[in-house]
């Protein structure tokens, strides 16, 4: 599929029209990423994402401003408040880790520009009050990802879990939705242990959980630094089942950690397994239409979870965008403000990693149909049935 004809489905049956005051003002995108440091798996596939982008959202011009934060929160707020003040943009787009994003809550709603963030922590966007109002989030939860994560193991005969997750606000997160789920479903957490995205060793806490005897071990983390404690797991003989977070769909996930993540079961989101979907998924087309594009430009097996949520962002925009231009122009308080309470009303919105339905309480606007449960097997990431 070509470039173009995916551009034109993802912009279909969204409203084009526009009120003739604002049809030639520029619309200015700034973004953050980490396109550097031990996010950079992440970041690099969102921007390949974001430079397929089309020039113009809702018939405006749109320029699109992309500043790397190197993984680092301090980067992150320094670069928002950059391209807030001095580069006037409209919107925030971005961070992509969790701790980056929750510091750019403070630079967004002081100066009120609406923030569309790319981090499965649903901390930055709940509950929606104070500084929160103002971001907005492409993935999917960690807490619906739990839900299916803990169904498949349920369902699988996992009743002991031993937990090693990220020190910091991504492994937070998920030690809290997984054990709420785990105690519905009757699972015990045994161990539970945490790691810094740039160790160079884990075998202390890997040898804490092995020595808890779990059924299966969580790997709450995200990008290639989850291969360490995996390989680490394997190289110590753990013969249990080992899951991950839908934060390890990258290609160089696979590359870096070859056969000791072999077998490995994740969660995930439509675009990662979009070739082994069910034919009758909401999201398959557009998430093969993606794909396709993807892999034409950036060449086969290249596409992650993160570049389909990246994807989905321009959907997001040319609906919102479309209803904020009668509001005010692009550049003035007043269509900022409108573009935030827009993006609140997309309404079964389809883009490559599920259907959106957001409203004043829910800034994601995700349900069940954008989480499903995936194996790496012969080497790819592959959709996997309850």
């Amino acid at each position: 599929m070509t470039l173009s004809k995916f551009t034109r489905r993802l912009a279909a049956g969204v409203a084009l029209s526009v009120i003739a005051a604002a049809a030639h003002a520029q619309l200015k995108v700034g973004i953050d990423l980490s396109s550097t440091g031990p996010a950079a798996a992440i970041g690099i596939t969102s921007k390949n994402a974001m430079l397929m982008w089309p020039k113009t959202i809702a018939g405006q011009s749109a320029e699109y401003i992309i500043l790397d934060d190197g993984s680092d929160p301090g980067a992150a707020v320094r670069n928002i408040r950059k391209l807030i003040s001095e580069d006037h943009v409209d919107v925030i787009v971005g961070p992509n880790i969790t701790p980056a994003a929750l510091a750019a809550l403070d630079p967004v709603a002081e100066s009120e520009t609406p923030m569309i963030t790319l981090i499965g922590s649903a901390s930055v966007v709940e509950p929606q009050e104070g500084k929160k109002v103002w971001a907005f989030k492409m993935a999917q939860t960690d807490r619906a990802m739990a839900d299916v994560m803990t169904r498949y193991m349920a369902n699988h005969g996992v009743k002991t879990v031993g937990f090693i997750g990220f020190a910091d606000s991504y492994g937070d997160s998920w030690l809290n939705e997984f054990t709420k789920f785990a105690d519905l479903r009757h699972i015990r957490i045994v161990a539970s242990e945490r790691f810094n995205r740039t160790d160079a060793s884990v075998t202390g806490q890997i040898l804490k959980l092995m020595a808890a005897k779990p059924d299966a071990v969580l790997i709450a983390g995200a990008g290639t630094p989850t291969v360490l404690p995996q390989r680490t797991l394997v190289e110590r003989g753990y013969k249990g089942a080992i899951y991950q977070t839908h934060g390890i769909a990258t290609p160089e996930f696979i590359k870096l950690g070859g056969k000791d993540v072999e077998g490995t079961l994740f969660p995930t989101q439509p675009v990662v397994v979009a070739r082994t979907l069910p034919a009758d998924h909401p999201s398959k087309k557009a998430a093969l239409a993606f794909v396709n594009a993807y892999e034409d430009k950036y060449g086969k097996g290249s596409v992650t979870q993160f570049a389909g949520d990246a994807a989905g962002v321009y959907p997001r925009l040319q609906d919102a965008v479309t209803r904020a231009l009668k509001a005010g122009k692009p550049g003035t308080k007043e269509f900022r403000v409108a573009l935030r309470s827009e993006l609140e009303h997309a309404h079964e919105l389809v883009v490559p990693n599920g259907v959106v339905n957001t409203s004043a309480t829910d800034h994601v606007g995700l349900d069940q149909r954008a989480s499903v449960m995936g194996v790496i097997r012969n080497g790819a990431f592959t959709y996997l049935s309850q």
